[in-house]
C-alpha cells in the first residue's frame, strides 16, 4: 500500500507511529516510534521527533530541531531553525530521569523563532510569537510577543503575525482587520457576527 505522506530516502520513520496525509519528512530526519504527526506537516532536515510527541495539522518544523518526549504542538505551529526543547529540569548523565519528563504544550498557531529555547513544563499560548534566541522559562499568554533571556513580553501579536496595539483594551490589526479585546493579561479575538 502506497503511503499518503513523503519521506526522503535518507530519513527513518520507526513503526508504529502515525503520520498524516500530505506530510513531508525531509533529509536526515528520524521519526521515533509512538509519535503522532498530523496532516500537511513539513518536517525539515536533521530533525528528531521523539516517542510520545504529538504534532497537529500543518505544523512546520525547520532544520536542526529536536522535539523531545513530552512536547505537544497543536495545529499550525511553526518551529524555527535550531530551536530547542528540554524535557527534564535537572538532567544528569548518570541519573535516569525518564519518569520525570515534564510536558510542554505549544498552542495553536504559535511561532517559535530560530535558536529559541523552551524550558520544559511550560505552555506557549495560542498565536504567541517567541523571538529568535529567546529563552522561555515560564508560561506564555495567548497572542504574546516574547523576547530575551529570560523571555519578557514586548507586546501582542495578531493571528496573521503582525504586532497589534491596544487602545482602551481593544485592538484592530492594521493588516488583516481582526479585532481583539484584552482583560488584564488575557487577549481574545472578537468574533465578527456579520
Amino acid at each position: 500500500m502506497e503511503k499518503e505522506y513523503f519521506v526522503h530516502e535518507s530519513s527513518y520513520v520507526d513503526e508504529p507511529c502515525k503520520v498524516g496525509k500530505g506530510t513531508k519528512i525531509w533529509h536526515f530526519t528520524h521519526i521515533m516510534m509512538g509519535c503522532e504527526i498530523g496532516e500537511r506537516c513539513n518536517i525539515g532536515q536533521n530533525v528528531v521527533i521523539s516517542s510520545g510527541v504529538t504534532l497537529g495539522n500543518n505544523v512546520k518544523i525547520q532544520n536542526n530541531v529536536s522535539v523531545y518526549t513530552g512536547v505537544h504542538c497543536e495545529d499550525d505551529v511553526f518551529l524555527g531553525p535550531s530551536c530547542v526543547f528540554t524535557n527534564v529540569i535537572n538532567p544528569r548523565s548518570h541519573v535516569s530521569r525518564k519518569d520525570e519528563y515534564k510536558e510542554t504544550l505549544i498552542g495553536q498557531g504559535a511561532s517559535i523563532g530560530a535558536n529559541a529555547t523552551i524550558v520544559c513544563g511550560n505552555h506557549i499560548g495560542r498565536y504567541a510569537l517567541i523571538g529568535a534566541g529567546t529563552v522561555v522559562t515560564k508560561n506564555v499568554p495567548d497572542y504574546a510577543l516574547m523576547v530575551g533571556n529570560p523571555a519578557r513580553q514586548l507586546g501582542w501579536m495578531c493571528q496573521c503575525g503582525e504586532k497589534i496595539h491596544f487602545h482602551d483594551d481593544v485592538a484592530v490589526c492594521l493588516v488583516c482587520s481582526k479585532k481583539y479585546s484584552k482583560s488584564e493579561n488575557c487577549v481574545r479575538e472578537i468574533e465578527d457576527n456579520n
